[in-house]
């Protein structure tokens, strides 16, 4: 059952429910009750932190909008409609928004004067499936993951066959060249770096898995190594992540947000009631959590910060 806040009183809220799994968890926590900032979504994905703005962009994929959550009014309004069913997003160096775009197979940048670029919609002359999650690097390189939820059923996207010959994680490089990295996924899903970008970490929904990679380099384009599965997710499988300053890893499952050791031990659990897909640190400190769960879009400021990226090297 919801409550409003006395201050806040268009503003409902839960109570927070915390699951500690190891001693390590103990002291995390924040605020006793979770806001409920936005209901209306059919299934919500990708919010982005913009500070520039004060405000979280976020996707309602079936409904193909991009919402945005003015943080100072609390007021949520459609930023973009007819938006290439859009999924996971982020932010360059530079502020710019980068999307993946189910509809579209593409990520795309939108620029200052608000034009759309494509930056990638192919891969070896073959269409991506449904590019779903995206990540920087500071060398101008950009990394997603395309599975093909967006093109299994009309729910997401448009329906249409795998042409690439599976689902896979790919790179950008700085020239444009879309260069796939890791080839051994069922569905990868979210992923995010290290605050030093020398690990990535990628999610597996479909093996309900968490697996970590050694960023090193080829030539001038940085390559994966590694790839072993440090997590099994207890409760469906691990959808966006993002990581804190502590270099803990904070998943999206069916239960919650679930909190791991960079070794991939299960701390503890942030409770919620519905299916979470996806979160981000943001407001002004950076600890204020973010997170999109089924329909609703959940807020909490806690008591640690989102990872800090190095500036951009290109």
């Amino acid at each position: 059952m919801h409550r409003r806040t006395m201050g806040r009183p268009d503003v409902a809220t839960i109570r927070t429910e915390w699951e500690i799994k190891d001693e390590r968890f103990r002291g995390i926590g924040g605020d006793r009750f979770v806001q409920v900032l936005f209901e209306g979504g059919r299934w919500l994905e990708g919010p982005v932190y913009s500070p520039a703005w004060r405000s979280v962009l976020f996707s309602d994929i079936p409904n193909d909008r991009v919402l945005r959550l003015d943080e100072t009014t609390g007021a949520v309004g459609v930023w973009r409609d007819g938006a290439g069913y859009a999924n996971g997003r982020t932010l360059d160096r530079t502020g710019r928004v980068i999307s993946c775009e189910h509809g579209t197979r593409s990520v795309t940048r939108i620029e200052p004067d608000g034009t759309r670029t494509v930056l990638a919609d192919a891969w070896d002359g073959h269409r991506l499936n449904s590019p779903n999650d995206v990540v920087t690097r500071a060398d101008g390189t950009i990394w997603f993951t395309d599975p093909s939820y967006g093109i299994d059923t009309v729910y997401e996207g448009h329906a249409g066959e795998t042409e690439t010959g599976g689902c896979h994680v790919y790179r950008i490089g700085t020239d444009g060249t879309v260069t796939r990295v890791a080839d051994d996924f069922d569905r990868p899903n979210g992923l995010a770096f290290s605050a030093d970008e020398q690990t990535l970490y990628v999610t597996d929904t479909g093996r309900r898995h968490l697996r970590r990679f050694s960023v090193g380099t080829a030539g001038d384009d940085p390559a994966l190594s590694g790839g072993d599965v440090i997590a099994e997710c207890d409760a469906g499988g691990y959808d966006g992540i993002r990581l804190d300053a502590a270099g803990r890893i904070w998943g999206a499952a069916a239960d919650g947000l679930h909190c791991l050791a960079p070794d991939g031990t299960l701390l503890g659990k942030l409770l919620l009631p519905e299916i979470c897909s996806n979160l981000t640190f943001g407001g002004p400190r950076g600890n204020t959590l973010f997170v999109t769960a089924t329909n609703t879009l959940y807020s909490l400021m806690v008591n640690v910060t989102g990872a800090r990226y190095p500036d951009a090297t290109v």
